[in-house]
């Protein structure tokens, strides 16, 4: 559901910012507006941007491979994380730099109906764009806060696009608003200082993708909820007593990686543990179906040597314990 619907959104996000990057250079070259060339290429950069994620999302469908036995499910992150810097780049700090320029050599906006009628436009698009982002959103999202969703997803594609059109939307009202105060005083330095603002709009946006995506490259556990489905579904109460060390890894945002030391008695032979460890499986992917990899490790689980504390040798990361994960 999450791919489909980052798909949904990336596609209506490039159809509107293609149509609004050649509407607002048309208004650039008729009005000669600083604020209307920044943000033409501020749509051309999100339109490259939804490509990379377009991209990004048909690599990751590849096969496994010997070399990479895991897939390539991080190909998603990957080419998130370099949305955040073409919009960084080309976006914010192109920005910056026209509207450096207009403040120091100012002049008057020509043809004003140009610009503002294409701003009118652009934030008609960018709305509808928008609203496509937030309604494919919302089945993901659940009670979540949008800071939370934004924070906490796995899936990279909307939470990007949210923030973009987000940023898109703020931009052309800055824009607008620069504009309107140049038209009305006469004097282009507002044009300028309306192009600047969207510059470091752009770049606390961009910042704040790359800390998110960074995260999600340096490899994310699964959340909360998922992890007490994990381990609800590990412990049958029988042959698997308890779960000594486990960890959850995102592969992919919709390929999860789990690796457990359980707990067995001691007495069990080897065909009831491979029995067991076989039964949880099932009982994992079941409660979490994005668990396509699975590694459980039987062990003897020993009161007192638990109760000593960590034991990175024995159970790397972590102290043996069947609560810790």
């Amino acid at each position: 559901m999450s791919a489909s619907g980052g798909t949904k959104a990336i596609v209506a996000a490039l159809g509107a910012n293609l149509a609004i990057a050649v509407a607002k250079f048309v208004a650039f070259l008729f009005s000669g507006s600083s604020s209307m060339l920044a943000e033409s290429v501020h749509s051309l950069a999100d339109s490259g941007n939804q490509g990379l994620l377009l991209l990004g999302g048909k690599k990751a469908k590849r096969e496994a491979t010997p070399q990479h036995p895991f897939g390539y499910g991080r190909e998603r992150y990957i080419y998130a994380f370099l949305v955040s810097i073409v919009l960084f780049s080309v976006g914010g700090m192109f920005a910056i730099y026209e509207g450096y320029e207009k403040i120091r050599h100012p002049h008057e906006i020509e043809a004003w109906y140009w610009p503002v009628g294409v701003l009118v436009f652009a934030i008609i698009a960018e709305s509808f764009s928008f609203r496509t982002a937030i309604k494919e959103s919302n089945p993901l999202r659940g009670q979540k806060s949008w800071k939370e969703f934004v924070r906490h997803a796995k899936a990279p594609e909307l939470p990007v696009v949210l923030l973009e059109d987000l940023g898109a939307l703020v931009g052309l009202v800055l824009a607008l608003v620069g504009v309107s105060i140049a038209l009305a005083t006469g004097d282009g330095i507002w044009d300028g200082i309306g192009t600047l603002c969207i510059g470091i709009l752009l770049i606390l946006i961009a910042l704040v993708l790359a800390v998110e995506t960074k995260s999600l490259l340096l490899g994310e556990s699964a959340g909360l909820e998922e992890v007490k489905k994990i381990e609800a579904a590990i412990v049958d109460g029988n042959t698997v007593t308890g779960i000594i060390h486990m960890r959850t890894l995102h592969l992919g945002p919709e390929e999860l990686l789990v690796a457990a030391k359980i707990a067995v008695q001691h007495d069990d032979t080897a065909t009831e543990v491979a029995t067991a460890i076989n039964a949880a499986e099932s009982r994992i992917r079941e409660a979490v179906p994005i668990a396509r990899v699975i590694y459980l490790e039987p062990d003897i689980y020993n009161e007192a040597d638990a109760a000593k504390g960590p034991a990175p040798e024995a159970t790397p990361g972590g102290p043996a314990h069947p609560t810790e994960h």
